[in-house]
């Protein structure tokens, strides 16, 4: 029974997961503002004039699909099969450490885009950085909620890699470093 509940709280964290990372994705993507500087010349800010932002883009999707796959994984493993306790321990690893890489994954892709952000709010006198956001603030406003729900999702891609982790070490017995626990 509680195999059960735990397969619903890391699907349900699976989906929010991924509905979290399309929306990160979205808002970065698809944000862009125009302004007309000096009365002839319009300079317009988009996600790829920062390449961190192209590259939060990208492992958010994958992360998103990646996330997708294991869903469907789960949910046809509990049709197809009846005792959810046994479990491969060769598949049992792999999910755990693609679940751990791919939230690791999403974390670093959102500080580095934080990172660059707070550049580009802040700028830099030494190296002549422009503060951008003053021109551009509905974008930079978005691109902080973009940032927000990324690390919600990385929040939520922990909490599955917990489950994961307690889904493998569970096939392991208690009282023996590394010997499997017997079938019954």
């Amino acid at each position: 029974m509680m195999e059960m509940e735990t397969l619903k709280m890391e699907a349900f964290l699976r989906i929010l997961t991924i509905v979290v990372l399309a929306l990160t994705a979205s808002l970065v993507a698809f944000d862009s503002q125009t302004k007309i500087i000096f009365y002839t010349y319009a300079k317009k800010a988009t996600f790829k004039d920062l390449n961190v932002l192209c590259v939060l883009v990208w492992i958010d999707t994958a992360a998103a699909v990646y996330n997708l796959l294991q869903l469907f994984r789960s949910c046809i493993l509990s049709v197809f099969t009846k005792d959810q306790t046994t479990s491969d321990v060769h598949v049992a690893w792999g999910v755990y450490l693609l679940d751990q890489a791919v939230a690791y994954g999403v974390f670093a892709a959102n500080t580095a885009a934080l990172q660059a952000s707070t550049l580009a709010i802040t700028g830099e006198k030494s190296l002549q950085w422009m503060k951008l956001c003053n021109r551009f603030t509905r974008f930079c406003f978005q691109i902080g909620g973009a940032l927000i729900c990324g690390y919600i999702a990385a929040a939520s891609m922990a909490i599955i890699s917990f489950i994961s982790a307690y889904a493998l070490f569970r096939l392991y017995s208690p009282k023996q470093f590394l010997l499997l626990k017997r079938k019954k």
